[in-house]
């Protein structure tokens, strides 16, 4: 019971910490949904060059997807004419950070962690997108499907609607798709915390590159998000791991598991993974001793101590509101009956004089199941895709059941096809 007792405290000691900066970085995220046009995303990475891949480094930084999440948007990018640099470019770069993940990495590393994560994630990511560019052969130009004129239509929504838009986007969708795993994290590093003796991590002790090693074995194949690695690496590194190992986690924990190395593959080919995977592991090693070797120590644990030092001190009434709207978002995201629901039931029609549900009920239907979605922006990606095939009148995918409901006359294979592109399987019901 003791230690149950001493696992929750911890929980709740780095929950309290985090929460004030996650609930600014989700707000962050909304708001850049909302107000970048997505159209963006896509006009700058068509060319075969090394201008292609800084601009898919540069928009990928910021850019608040999890893990999962930007295997399907990545692959919309390639699908609509970006080329494989760029879009290993964005891969590499938009999981490792975010500006959710930095304000939280912030919040609990300090600010040298904070300004060195996305600079080491937009150098990774030029360096692996270069590297493909160089090394594979020129491949096609991809033929972009039309496209929906969505951004015109949300540029000319009411701002008091966009807000209320970029809010629930924040708060409700972005705490579906990485809830559970800031959860996960917690817990991880409340265990290894109260749990793990000091002794077992004293081979690592002021050894950098085994401590590397180390955490390079167990990060590249597991699911860890951006913000749900920071609080492991922050355990790890209390119990003597460097901050050079620190960083290894926080790189490549996000920036590659067993869904993207599966997903690279089919669609970019077995050259661009391997390429991807070098990238990865070479500059998470370079900076993870370039950390240890030639910046002060105390920059990146200075913060760790201060932490340490203030656990005893309590928490004032504005980080325990803070705690408290997290963990009511968290239960409002992951438990089957929604405390706050949101706006939903969006159509996506071609056909702007619909009156949405009374018109499209009385048009046919085709249902597809659509396997492999595990977020909001999976099931977005896959409303995309299929909404560009020729003959798609209006789509809506639902992540919880996994289906897509069709409207117009259209080529299934043609959907079939587009939703495969994503790395996504899809079958007629």
């Amino acid at each position: 019971m003791e230690k149950l007792l001493n696992i929750l405290m911890e929980c709740w000691r780095l929950l309290g910490e985090m929460s004030p900066y996650l609930l600014l970085g989700f707000l962050l995220a909304g708001l850049m949904h909302e107000f970048v046009p997505s159209g963006l995303y896509r006009r700058y990475l068509g060319h075969r060059n090394l201008r292609s891949v800084i601009w898919a480094a540069l928009l990928g930084v910021p850019l608040p997807l999890c893990s999962c999440g930007v295997i399907p948007t990545a692959m919309a990018l390639r699908r609509e004419g970006a080329s494989k640099g760029a879009t290993v470019s964005f891969l590499i770069a938009t999981p490792q950070t975010g500006v959710d993940s930095i304000v939280a990495t912030y919040s609990l590393m300090g600010l040298p962690f904070a300004l060195v994560r996305p600079v080491v994630a937009f150098i990774t990511a030029i360096f692996g997108g270069a590297l493909v560019t160089a090394f594979e052969q020129p491949d096609e130009i991809l033929i972009a499907r039309k496209t929906t004129p969505t951004d015109e239509h949300q540029e000319k929504e009411p701002l008091l609607h966009r807000l209320r838009e970029a809010v629930e986007y924040g708060f409700i969708e972005m705490m579906e798709d990485i809830g559970k795993w800031l959860i996960v994290g917690l817990v991880v590093a409340g265990l290894i915390t109260a749990l793990v003796p000091d002794a077992w991590f004293t081979a690592f002790r002021d050894n950098s590159l085994l401590s590397i090693l180390f955490v390079l074995v167990f990060a590249i194949p597991m699911y860890l998000c951006a913000t749900g690695s920071i609080p492991i690496a922050v355990a790890l590194m209390m119990k003597g791991l460097t901050p050079g190992a620190g960083l290894v986690l926080l790189m490549a924990g996000p920036a590659s598991n067993m869904a993207s190395i599966l997903v690279i593959r089919k669609v970019l080919g077995n050259r661009t993974l391997l390429l991807y995977l070098a990238a990865i592991v070479g500059g998470a090693v370079l900076f993870g001793l370039g950390i240890d070797y030639l910046l002060p120590r105390e920059w990146f644990t200075s913060a760790l101590t201060a932490h340490d030092a203030c656990c005893d001190e309590g928490a004032g009434w504005f980080s325990t509101f803070c705690t408290c709207l997290m963990i009511w978002l968290l239960i409002n995201a992951l438990s089957p009956i929604r405390l706050w629901k949101g706006h939903s039931g969006h159509c996506h029609c071609h056909d702007h004089e619909c009156a949405c549900e009374d018109h499209c009920e009385t048009r046919p239907q085709t249902t597809f199941r659509v396997t492999g979605m595990h977020c909001n922006h999976c099931a977005a990606n896959t409303e995309k895709a299929i909404q560009s095939v020729p003959g798609v009148e209006s789509v809506s995918v639902s992540l919880d059941s996994g289906e897509a409901h069709v409207q117009g006359t259209f080529d299934e294979q043609e959907v079939r096809r587009a939703v495969e592109e994503l790395g996504f399987r899809i079958d007629k019901m």
